[in-house]
């Protein structure tokens, strides 16, 4: 399957194709996979992200599924790549990592049937949603902290072309312990539907990302956490989490908190109950809630 990845290639952005383990420009330059500095593989108008869409995680928050999909929007200045940092910004301490698939839409894309979708897709890539859950009790619903904060929307490290979603496994890795392991045929809506559904009102442009959803156990990461996300046949996305040079101002705005529903959302549903990754590393034990007055 073709890949194509965007990267800075003698200090300008470039669109280069994997060939084994090089990239390669179409003017015949190459450099090393490891040695590339990677940009998104897309530069979209907007991200736009499914609420829940896989069983294990309806299955773990003890609920159950609408009608139909529901969504939020990622602004796209939280755009990140493979390979770069995600700040976790000082006075915050649930950030959470979600891995997921991207859908990168190819063409001008509006008022389509799920049946032609297909042909309004340029690729598929891998994504982080990150979501910064210390502002889960703001934004009335919107979550434009949580999950639009700088730096939390990496997707990468490459497009690849004529991938078939079904099937297919997805992992979340914390400094190499699985997390996250489902598969994409735990999906309610797949990747058809779901660029058909939004298409009903808002034209999708080339470019644009749709974020598909995650598995079961999203966990919060630590700062030095590298966390990588592989999705079969669509590669690894890595990235390393780091505390932000500023804290959160205490002078404006809603606070970061560590609420009942941060907590049951950041620790997975029946956080009362649940062994998770302790704060110090990525062994399994209960984590004694403190609730920020």
């Amino acid at each position: 399957m073709p890949e194509f990845r965007r990267i800075l290639l003698d200090g300008y952005p470039a669109l280069v194709e994997r060939v084994d383990d090089n990239l390669v420009a179409a003017d015949g330059r190459r450099i090393g996979v490891e040695d590339a500095v990677h940009l998104a593989p897309t530069n979209p108008s907007k991200i736009i992200c499914v609420h829940l869409n896989y069983k294990s995680r309806v299955d773990e928050f003890m609920t159950k599924l609408p009608a139909a999909p529901t969504y939020f929007h990622k602004p796209v200045s939280a755009l990140n790549s493979h390979g770069a940092d995600v700040v976790r910004p000082q006075r915050c301490q649930w950030l959470n990592f979600e891995g997921e698939i991207a859908i990168i839409i190819g063409r001008t894309c509006r008022n389509i049937a799920p049946d032609d979708a297909d042909a309004y897709i340029a690729g598929y890539s891998v994504a982080n949603d990150y979501g910064l859950h210390d502002f889960r009790d703001t934004d009335a619903g919107s979550m434009l902290r949580v999950k639009g904060s700088d730096t939390l929307c990496p997707v990468g490290p490459g497009l690849v072309t004529d991938w078939d979603f079904a099937g297919k496994r997805i992992q979340t890795i914390v400094n190499g312990e699985v997390i996250q392991d489902g598969n994409t045929d735990e999906m309610k809506w797949n990747m058809h539907y779901l660029v058909a559904d939004i298409a009903r009102s808002i034209t999708l442009e080339p470019g644009d990302v749709l974020l598909s959803g995650t598995p079961a156990n999203s966990r919060p990461a630590q700062p030095g956490d590298t966390v990588e996300v592989t999705v079969e046949g669509l590669g690894t996305l890595s990235n390393r989490i780091v505390t932000g040079p500023e804290p959160i101002r205490q002078d404006v705005g809603a606070q970061p908190s560590s609420s009942e529903e941060v907590l049951s959302t950041a620790l997975g549903g029946d956080w009362e109950f649940r062994g998770i990754r302790s704060p110090q590393g990525p062994g399994a034990k209960h984590y004694e809630s403190t609730v920020d007055e």
